[in-house]
């Protein structure tokens, strides 16, 4: 039998909850590469104390990617599931997935897969991947979705446009973004779609 965790002091449990209030903001702004001194700054802690509490930036990645990037890819699977046309279903969970990559560069690190050791961004990436070959398959079901287009094209669909919004960052409007999704999404289609 294993030994319950030893119970935090109130001080360390304000200091592990202060990590994590702070990595949330920075990974929200600038992903999940950001640098750890980055965070131990805006916690005012040492690196070493992330170290020491979270085990390194997977650990700490682990404690925060449920709050900071779960939710809203979880929430766009559920929205989209309940839209009654397989196809629009389908381009609406693009649109959203490619809209959430502009805004949120951690949600785009999970779905570039930047972290290929981090096991907790690696699941959200495989849900995400998982939910959209089903879509596919449903949509291209009504032959208004292109059959030649593969599961595997779709991942690389996304993948190419998390490295546009990389890329271009907030250099580039999101009109100009959005539009060009629309522009991607009319190619998936067939003559009928």
């Amino acid at each position: 039998m294993t030994e319950p965790a030893p119970r935090l002091r109130a001080d360390a449990r304000r200091n592990v909850e202060g990590i994590r209030q702070a990595a949330l903001k920075v990974f929200r702004t600038g992903g999940l590469n950001s640098p750890l001194e980055e965070v131990a700054r805006a916690a005012g802690v040492s690196k070493g104390t992330i170290y020491h509490r979270f085990g390194g930036r997977h650990g700490l990645i682990g404690a925060v990617v449920e709050d900071l990037v779960a939710e809203r890819i979880i929430g766009i699977i559920t929205a989209v599931d309940a839209i009654a046309d397989p196809v629009e279903r389908f381009e609406e969970y693009l649109r959203r997935i490619w809209l959430l990559q502009y805004d949120e560069p951690a949600a785009n690190d999970v779905l570039l897969r930047t972290l290929p050791g981090c096991e907790s961004a690696n699941v959200l990436c495989k849900r995400a991947s998982e939910a959209a070959t089903r879509l596919l398959v449903d949509a291209q079901a009504t032959g208004r979705i292109r059959g030649d287009l593969t599961p595997e094209d779709l991942h690389l669909l996304i993948w190419e446009r998390g490295i546009i919004a990389r890329a271009c960052g907030h250099h580039q409007p999101r009109e100009g973004y959005e539009r060009r999704l629309e522009y991607t999404l009319t190619g998936l289609r067939t003559a009928r779609g």
